[in-house]
């Protein structure tokens, strides 16, 4: 049982450290795409910067949820709490994403083209799928229903910069201005999908 124990242990620093990981890149991410999205007038721009603030919060939370049990308290009492607030995370970015976006293709605001957007969310692409990897490692020992969902919240975080890329370059090769909205506008169910699961209790296994 000892030897459990520190197996645990092991396996709640390893995902305490991923998540200071997450925290520190999505910090800077947000910084640079909300800021290069201001100045371009891109709205999936900002708003791919605010799912980076979002996913800083939900980094913060397994955060609290880890150090917690690693500090001796109840596993299941900090995992439920832990898994309504990434949801409620979800929810949030839905609500911010699908407004925004709407009332740019109404308003027709035309972005200028954004060549450390397109380096921002390709970075992304490359970074988020190897942290997706490491939290289901890790997660799976702990069973860990909120740090699976963690997990979710970078893997969609490849999939945005992906609909963002595209978006981006669209408008920047062919002046395809509501490419950048109608991708912003993309990722809204794809974002409530996951947070109404999580809400629920529930999280995605099959995450790739």
């Amino acid at each position: 049982m000892a030897t459990d124990a520190a197996t645990r242990r092991q396996h709640l620093q390893r995902g305490i450290r991923l998540e200071y990981l997450t925290i520190g890149w999505n910090v800077l991410e947000g910084i640079v795409a909300v800021a290069s999205g201001v100045v371009s007038g891109s709205i999936a721009l900002v708003g791919f910067g605010i799912d980076s603030f979002i996913e800083t919060s939900s980094g913060g939370i397994l955060l609290w949820r880890l150090r917690a049990e690693h500090g001796g308290e109840d596993a299941a009492k900090v995992e439920r709490k832990a898994l309504k607030l990434v949801g409620l995370s979800f929810l949030l970015l839905t609500a911010y994403v699908a407004v925004g976006s709407i009332k740019s293709l109404v308003a027709r605001e035309k972005p200028e083209r954004s060549l450390v957007g397109i380096g921002i969310a390709t970075l992304s692409i490359l970074v988020m799928p190897w942290l997706a990897r490491q939290k289901r490692r890790t997660a799976a020992p702990l069973n860990s229903t909120a740090l699976r969902a963690d997990s979710r919240q970078n893997s969609l975080c490849a999939y945005l910069s992906i609909i963002l890329l595209g978006g981006l370059v669209l408008n920047a090769l062919f002046h395809w201005w509501w490419a950048d909205p109608v991708a912003a506008l993309a990722m809204a169910p794809l974002i409530a999908r996951e947070g109404l699961e999580a809400m629920s209790g529930k999280s995605c296994d099959d995450c790739h």
